[in-house]
C-alpha cells in the first residue's frame, strides 16, 4: 500500500438518461461547463449537446466547486428504497455499462469517507463511534485495492457465487446462493446497500464528523499485516455472525461470533447452531448492547428513513397463506403451489438461518444463504435471517398463516452499529469498541 492518499471511483446511478447540476466551473476536453447538463444513452453511444461519445470526464476547476446528481436511488431493493437529488465533491465520469449510462463519482478516499460517516449514521453521532465508523469504513474501502501478493489468502472469494444441486432421489432442490463485492468492474465501490451509503455531500456533516476523519486518517484495522475486510450492520440481535455463513467460504479469524455484551447473559445455551438454543435466544431479548430502544441513542445511528423501522432487536411478522405463497413463488422464480413448511436445516453462529427448507405442494427447495433467504420471504428484505416460524389454522395439512418472529437487522457479521453507539455512549473509547467487534485485529496507520 503506498503512503500517500488513494483516490477512488464510485458508482452512483445507472440510467438511460442522467440529468446533473455543476455548481461552479468543469472542464471536459478543454470546454468549461456550468449549470444544468443531461446525457442521453442513445445509438451505443452517449449523446452530449450534439455529440456522440464513448465517455465523458469532468474536472472541477476548483476544488469547491461540485456537482448534482438528479433523481439518484438510493435503498435499492430494499424497504426505503426511494429517490433523491445528491450532491457531490470530486470529479465526475460518465461511461456506457450494460446498456445504459453509469456515473461515477472520483474522488479521495478521506473525503469520501466523510460522506460515507454522515451517511451511514447520524452526523450528531458520539465521537468514539464516529472515529470507529471511520476506522471500519476506511478498512472495508481499502482492503480489496490491496496488493495481488497480499490478497493471495482470498483468491478463492467468488461474487454472486452460486450453487445449485439436485438430489432426485429426495425431489428436493438445494439453491445455495451468496452476493460479493467484486461485483463491480468498472469502479471500486457503489454507492448504495450492497457496499457502503454513500450519499457527497448531500447528507449534512458537522465538525465532529470531520474531526473524527483527521484524528483516524489512514488508520485501518489489521490482521497478519492485511488489512482487515471489515463488515458491519445494523443490529447484530445479540450476537454477531460469521464471515462464511454469509458469503464465501472463507473463515477470518477477526469475523467471528462475539456476544454482543461486557459479560455473557445468564440463562441461555450460547450454542446457537442448536435449533432449541436459537430458538429460546431469538423469543427472548437477552440483555446486549444492541438491545436498546433509547431514541437518543438509536439517533446517532439512524438517519431519518432508518428510523422508520421502530423494531431492531426483535421483531415479527405475519403472512396468510396466500401472501406468503406469493411472495415466494414471486421472488424466488420457483413454482411452489401452496407453502406447507419452513424448517431450518442450517443455522450460524448467531442463530442465522443458513439453509432452510421451504416445503410446498408442488416441490421442495433448500435455500441459503442468509441473503437470499431474505429476499425470498419478503417483498424487499426481512430484516435478517435469524428467525424462528410459527404456523396455524391447518387446512387439509396446509398452514393458513405464518408467524416470523426475528432478532437483529442486518447480516450480523463485524461491527453492530447500534451496539457499537450504545458502547460509545457508555464511555468505551473507539478501539476498544473496534477490537470488542474485531477479535484479534490491531489498529495500525497506513498513510
Amino acid at each position: 500500500m503506498k503512503k500517500e492518499e488513494p483516490v477512488i471511483q464510485v458508482g452512483i446511478l445507472s440510467a438511460k438518461e442522467i440529468n446533473f447540476i455543476f455548481e461552479g466551473e468543469y472542464s471536459f476536453n478543454g470546454i468549461s461547463y456550468s449549470g444544468k447538463q443531461t446525457a442521453i444513452f442513445k445509438n451505443s453511444k452517449i449523446l452530449f449537446g450534439d455529440e456522440y461519445l464513448d465517455e465523458l470526464f469532468f474536472k472541477p476547476q476548483k476544488e469547491t466547486n461540485n456537482f448534482e446528481l438528479i433523481d439518484v436511488v438510493i435503498g435499492i431493493n430494499f424497504h426505503w428504497e426511494r429517490k433523491e437529488n445528491q450532491r457531490f465533491k470530486g470529479s465526475l465520469k460518465l461511461i456506457i455499462e450494460n446498456g445504459q449510462l453509469t456515473a461515477i463519482n472520483r474522488i479521495n478516499v478521506e473525503d469520501y469517507l466523510t460522506s460515507v460517516i454522515s451517511s451511514e449514521m447520524s452526523a450528531t453521532a458520539s465521537d468514539e463511534l464516529l472515529k470507529a465508523h471511520a476506522v471500519i469504513s476506511r478498512s472495508w474501502l481499502l482492503c480489496p485495492l490491496q496488493s495481488k501478493e497480499q490478497r493471495t489468502k482470498n483468491k478463492d472469494k467468488k461474487s454472486g457465487t452460486e450453487q445449485k444441486t439436485v438430489n432426485y432421489q429426495l425431489s428436493t432442490i438445494n439453491y445455495i446462493k451468496w452476493y460479493e463485492r467484486d461485483a463491480h468492474t468498472n469502479f471500486d465501490v457503489c454507492a448504495d446497500d450492497h457496499c457502503q451509503r454513500y450519499q457527497g455531500i448531500t447528507r449534512a456533516s458537522t465538525t465532529a464528523v470531520e474531526k473524527a476523519i483527521v484524528a483516524t486518517r489512514g488508520e485501518v484495522l489489521m490482521f497478519e499485516d492485511q488489512i482487515c475486510d471489515a463488515r458491519f450492520s445494523k443490529s447484530c440481535g445479540g450476537a454477531s455472525e460469521t464471515f462464511e455463513n454469509c458469503w464465501a467460504p472463507v473463515h477470518y479469524p477477526y469475523l467471528t461470533k462475539v456476544i454482543d455484551n461486557s459479560t455473557e447473559p445468564e440463562g441461555y445455551e450460547l450454542d446457537l447452531t442448536v435449533e432449541k438454543n436459537a430458538e429460546k435466544w431469538i423469543r427472548q431479548s437477552p440483555e446486549a448492547f444492541c438491545n436498546t430502544t433509547d431514541k437518543k441513542v438509536l439517533s446517532q445511528v439512524l438517519n431519518n428513513y432508518d428510523q422508520e423501522t421502530t423494531d431492531f432487536y426483535r421483531w415479527k411478522v405475519e403472512y396468510t397463506q396466500a401472501e406468503l405463497a406469493e411472495i415466494i413463488n414471486r421472488r424466488s422464480g420457483f413454482e411452489f403451489g401452496d407453502i406447507m413448511d419452513l424448517i431450518p436445516v442450517k443455522r450460524g453462529e448467531s442463530g442465522r438461518i443458513i439453509e432452510l427448507k421451504i416445503i410446498g405442494t408442488k416441490q421442495t427447495i433448500i435455500v441459503g444463504k442468509e441473503l437470499e433467504i431474505r429476499k425470498w420471504l419478503s417483498n424487499s428484505h426481512l430484516y435478517s435471517s435469524a428467525f424462528v416460524i410459527d404456523t396455524s389454522d391447518i387446512q387439509n395439512n396446509i398452514p393458513q398463516k405464518f408467524k416470523l418472529t426475528g432478532a437483529g437487522w442486518g447480516h450480523g457479521v463485524g461491527l453492530c452499529q447500534i451496539g457499537a453507539a450504545m458502547m460509545g455512549n457508555k464511555g468505551y473509547k473507539y478501539d476498544k469498541i473496534l477490537l470488542h467487534y474485531f477479535r484479534g485485529a490491531e489498529l495500525k496507520r497506513i498513510y
